[in-house]
């Protein structure tokens, strides 16, 4: 009987605080709130869904109040500065301080433990320089496209209208507009909010191909060259899969196609759309790379490229296969983390399909540069890439550029508040709530935006200029080492196994990828049998 005594003790006192009203009135509240507590109580005791609030009413919703409230007390009160996940406290911290344009120097010595692996480094030189240009570019364009584009090093990754709030996408683009860099659309289409802001955009084409999307959900061409020829789009990117969830399709329930949504993507409003887990345009690495020219001719010579998070990786060499077969060059890569991303996925996909990003970038790297196609064939990643190392890391070891969507969000004022998924973002960023949105102030936010990007090229390049060089590109494997074990340290090339050039194509078979590349043929994504 004792887990019935608060449901009993709140019955007497309600019952107490009855028969005081008339000499003491200020009761009426605390009556109220027992009573409140009362019927909650009986609630519990005779519902049948919750065993515990069943068995011990009233005090049980301690437990949900404790479950709800748990990310928010361990990310305060519990975590160190460096424990917390997806991304610790002294990462967002760095964010929001350069986001405010606020000093990000921290006092007292590293709270990192530098003598466990994985730990990296940067190998400075005596011969340090100063470097003036805070910008750094890259120019993005295979032999023969007409249209080439010169990109930033940092820029805004995929994130589609519907998943990000209005404001939030507006923000972004406006921010992206005044600092000179780009933002990718996500896959859900070209919206009004990303052409509001002016800035560069990147057109993501996903297996769903909204904004150019036919009434079977198959590919529209006509759609497709109305919409890229937009001045406005720079570049177009075939989304193969992303790092949340690859391998995976979507589903957009219809209830949730609003006029601007389907304005975007080019679907009825109100109408359920599918995203299959693959593409309908093209079922082999050959049509891949015919889709992918007709994209760059329709768009009036534009850059094209793709997106994926690395899988088998016959099929990646594959693709490069077909580009050497039909002499087809992408104009871009982009390699996504398995790490996971701003879109919510089933807890089996975020933890175990898909390579971690450092592993997909290796791989992509390797495999450009075995095949001799580095030279023409840019290489970009995306995930938890936020501080100037981390950009500087990844370019040493083979990216041209960095694409960011959670460090974005983080500068328009994101909590990790773990809703995302939920439409009830705190901040009005990954919402469509208006009245959640209405808190986000766009011209405040997109300042934050530009300060971001600024503050963290800003510390690139003074990175960059220590170990004696002027731009990012020029870094190499060999600028990075890598603890391997506590007594051990390998610089990159040798801690990854790096490929020399064209490898692949004169002595595969003394390389790692010896036997993949061998399974992969140009004209199946299906491994040979060997």
């Amino acid at each position: 009987m004792l887990r019935f005594v608060p449901l009993l003790t709140v019955t007497g006192l309600f019952v107490l605080s009855l028969f005081g009203l008339e000499a003491a009135p200020w009761l009426v509240v605390i009556s109220v709130i027992l009573g409140a507590l009362v019927l909650l109580g009986l609630y519990d005791f005779f519902q049948s869904r919750h065993t515990l609030w069943r068995n011990f009413p009233i005090i049980a919703h301690i437990r949900w109040i404790a479950e709800e409230l748990h990310p928010f007390l361990r990310s305060y009160i519990v975590e160190s500065e460096t424990e917390g996940r997806p991304f610790n406290n002294e990462q967002r911290a760095l964010i929001y301080r350069r986001a405010k344009n606020v000093s990000s120097v921290e006092p007292f010595g590293s709270h990192l433990d530098i003598d466990k692996p994985p730990y990296e480094w940067l190998a400075h030189s005596i011969a340090a320089k100063h470097t003036a240009d805070d910008s750094p570019r890259i120019h993005v364009g295979a032999p023969g496209t007409k249209q080439p584009y010169s990109a930033s090093v940092l820029n805004v990754s995929a994130m589609s209208f519907g998943s990000l709030g209005a404001h939030a996408i507006e923000a972004l683009s406006t921010g992206a507009k005044k600092g000179n860099f780009y933002h990718d659309t996500g896959e859900g289409g070209v919206s009004r909010y990303h052409r509001a802001g002016g800035a560069d955009l990147v057109w993501e084409l996903g297996s769903g191909y909204f904004g150019c999307r036919a009434r079977d959900g198959r590919f529209d061409a006509a759609r497709f060259k109305d919409v890229a020829q937009d001045p406005q789009i720079k570049m177009i990117e075939i989304k193969l899969s992303q790092g949340a969830k690859p391998g995976h399709g979507g589903v957009l329930p219809g209830a949730k196609v609003t006029e601007e949504i389907a304005e975007a993507r080019g679907v009825p409003v109100g109408e359920t759309c599918v995203s299959p887990p693959g593409h309908t345009a093209f079922s082999t690495p050959i049509e891949m790379m015919e889709f992918a020219a007709s994209l760059r001719e329709m768009s009036g010579g534009k850059p094209v490229g793709i997106k994926f998070c690395v899988g088998n990786r016959w099929e990646l060499l594959a693709i490069c296969k077909a580009m050497l077969e039909t002499e087809i060059r992408l104009d871009f890569m982009v390699v996504d983390g398995g790490e996971g991303g701003t879109g919510a996925a089933p807890a089996e996909f975020l933890d175990h399909v898909g390579a971690p990003l450092r592993q997909g970038l290796v791989l992509a790297r390797n495999a450009l540069v075995g095949t001799g196609l580095k030279d023409h064939v840019r290489l970009a990643c995306s995930g938890k890439q936020t501080s100037a190392f981390a950009i500087a890391s990844s370019m040493a070891l083979g990216a041209d550029w960095i694409n960011t969507a959670r460090g974005f969000m983080f500068s328009l004022g994101c909590i990790q508040s773990l809703n995302c998924h939920n439409n009830t973002c705190p901040t009005g960023i990954a919402t469509t709530d208006k009245g959640r949105q209405r808190g986000l102030v766009i011209a405040d936010k997109a300042e934050r935006v530009y300060n971001f990007h600024r503050n963290t090229m800003k510390a690139l390049m003074e990175v960059v200029g220590a170990a004696g060089l002027e731009h990012p590109a020029e870094l190499t494997p060999r600028h990075i080492m890598h603890r391997v074990t506590e007594d051990i340290v390998k610089p990159a090339h040798r801690a990854y196994d790096l490929l020399d050039a064209n490898v692949l194509l004169n002595a595969p078979e003394g390389t790692k990828l010896a036997n993949e590349w061998a399974m992969a043929q140009a004209a199946s994504f299906r491994p040979l049998d060997i």
